[in-house]
């Protein structure tokens, strides 16, 4: 049995964005190329073993978000979409993000969920300071659970 969770993001980002931060997240979307320079999840270190058989720890980036077409465990698509609002009273880009995601990969995608929470819409945002971006479901499971962000950090599901 596999571990695996369905992530699902719906959000409003505000329009304080960088064109070096959206070339980062449209890559992390599978919507575009990688940028020479990665700065929202700069390390992906990846443990290996050399023809020695000693463990070495490389840097293997690759896009967090970025998975398209059949899903694996969920049923359905995997698909990410980032749209420019013509109505900017909601934020002024809109994304949506269905994935699958292994517990392993929480370390790293919660680095770009936190960066996400910081560049939220105001109408996302808590009284306490959480942002709520959607929602993780277990694969076998009916039941979604809020996707939250508090102080930069996600509340991944135990």
């Amino acid at each position: 049995m596999a571990d695996i969770f369905e992530l699902m993001l719906t959000l409003d980002l505000r329009d304080e964005l960088p064109e070096e931060e959206l070339a980062e997240l449209r890559w992390h979307l599978g919507l575009g190329p990688k940028p020479g320079v990665l700065r929202i999840v700069a390390e992906f270190p990846f443990v290996g073993v050399d023809q020695d058989g000693e463990l070495v720890v490389e840097d293997d980036p690759h896009p967090l978000l970025g998975h398209h077409g059949e899903a694996w465990k969920v049923e359905g698509a995997l698909v990410s979409v980032l749209a420019r609002r013509e109505r900017t009273s909601r934020g002024t880009w809109a994304l949506t993000s269905r994935q699958e995601i292994h517990p392993d990969e929480f370390d790293l995608t919660g680095q770009l969920l936190g960066w996400l929470a910081s560049k939220a819409a105001d109408h996302q945002r808590g009284f306490d300071g959480s942002v709520d971006l959607g929602w993780t479901r277990f694969h076998e499971s009916r039941r979604a659970e809020p996707l939250v962000v508090r102080d930069g950090i996600v509340d991944w599901p135990s």
